[in-house]
């Protein structure tokens, strides 16, 4: 199965502090790919250089075999990666549908069947489409956020943290969305904390500790690992 995105050497730093330490990792196309580790571990930035927002210091990210280092962001989305932001990040004072239609900013193209799409995926954004978006609930707010970067038609689609802040009820309801989309081929690049739930989706799954990739495997053998089972799923060694 070929890469659709291929992360060589990457290296990202905040003035003296080197956040990401040259980290290598493939994404295979139509294959869900997790990052997994503690607050701080350089997940959310490496995220935010393979989309452009911070450049990175040094290292490739290859999306299809071309550069995409030192592109801008609207380059980026231009190319199909799009990124799913932690915190969901909407547009509060514009309603459900012009948040839809902000993530197809760059399109030029009728977007009804996108939209219906998306309302086929997400039927509560269907009918809250005229309602502001900061009136949403939580895990609807997840759920525009998602279908918002769904509207640029990516290649890969990353996100940030989706279960963050949203009760467990509705976690299992943005995994499943999730797998779904999988289903329909989308490539997926997931950071996430709730490694039980990232695992058992992700098909290639990688530990992430102070910047460094320390252990790499399917979400199976991970999820077996007695390191990652102590450290990041809460079971004690056997």
């Amino acid at each position: 199965m070929s890469n659709i995105l291929e992360i060589k050497d990457l290296s990202v730093s905040y003035g003296g502090i080197k956040a990401v330490k040259g980290i290598s990792f493939e994404v295979p196309k139509g294959e869900v790919v997790t990052l997994i580790g503690a607050n701080g571990a350089g997940k959310s930035s490496t995220l935010r250089s393979i989309v452009g927002l911070v450049k990175p210091s040094s290292g490739s990210i290859l999306l299809n075999g071309q550069e995409m280092a030192q592109k801008t962001p609207e380059q980026i989305v231009a190319k199909g990666i799009t990124l799913v932001p932690e915190g969901r990040r909407v547009f509060a004072d514009l309603t459900v549908l012009e948040n839809l239609k902000v993530g197809a900013y760059l399109r030029k193209d009728d977007l009804t069947e996108d939209l219906n799409w998306c309302y086929d995926l997400f039927p509560r954004l269907k009918e809250r489409h005229w309602q502001l978006a900061g009136t949403l609930s939580g895990g609807e707010q997840q759920m525009l956020a998602i279908a918002r970067a769904l509207m640029s038609r990516p290649e890969i689609i990353m996100m940030d943290e989706p279960s963050l802040g949203l009760a467990p009820i509705v976690v299992q309801g943005v995994f499943d969305i999730i797998r779904e989309l999988n289903r329909q081929g989308k490539t997926i690049l997931l950071v996430e904390q709730n490694a039980n739930m990232a695992l058992r989706t992700a098909h290639h799954a990688y530990v992430m500790e102070v910047g460094s990739i320390t252990l790499a495997g399917t979400g199976k053998e991970l999820s077996e690992n007695e390191d990652v089972k102590a450290a990041y799923l809460g079971k004690a060694r056997k």
